[in-house]
């Protein structure tokens, strides 16, 4: 007889399931931690206007939000029912926009800070006042590159 015998019939053993759950964990814990989530709640009703030329802003976390609208009806009791501008997730005066460009100006490295843009949402209601007095103020504290931010015409 041989030494070495064929083993017939017998099936290869079944994959083990038992690191599964650690991997899903594993999955779930990456992207809760990857996963950005909005950072301001707009208090202002925004609605953009249409418009046919876009561009797209390639790099989001180089773009400061300004909505100016009219207070949610919550907080109408408050703030009344004149357009307000809201910097991040709270109303703002106009005085306060320096300082808000300049914390997201120290979040950002060095050598991309010129290609910070500040992304005015602006109701389409709005008098054009309120606007103006923002990119003069936004002009004298020395962001230049401005847009409008609107939604692309059905055509």
């Amino acid at each position: 007889m041989s030494k070495f015998q064929k083993k017939r019939g017998k099936a290869n053993p079944a994959v083990s399931t038992a690191s599964l759950p650690d991997i899903i964990f594993m999955l779930l814990f990456f992207f809760m931690v990857v996963t950005v989530l909005r950072d301001a709640e707009l208090k202002v009703k925004v609605t953009t206007p249409f418009a046919t030329e876009l561009t797209k802003l390639e790099e989001k976390s180089l773009v400061n939000y300004l909505y100016i609208g009219r207070p949610e009806a919550k907080y109408q009791s408050v703030y009344g029912t004149r357009p307000r501008l809201q910097l991040g997730d709270k109303f703002a005066d106009i005085a306060d926009i320096p300082l808000f460009l300049e914390q997201h100006k120290v979040k950002v490295p060095e050598n991309k800070r010129p290609l910070i843009t500040s992304s005015l949402r602006v109701d389409g209601d709005v008098t054009m006042g309120i606007v103006q007095d923002v990119k003069v103020q936004l002009r004298k504290s020395g962001q230049l590159k401005v847009n409008y931010s609107a939604k692309k015409k059905a055509e």
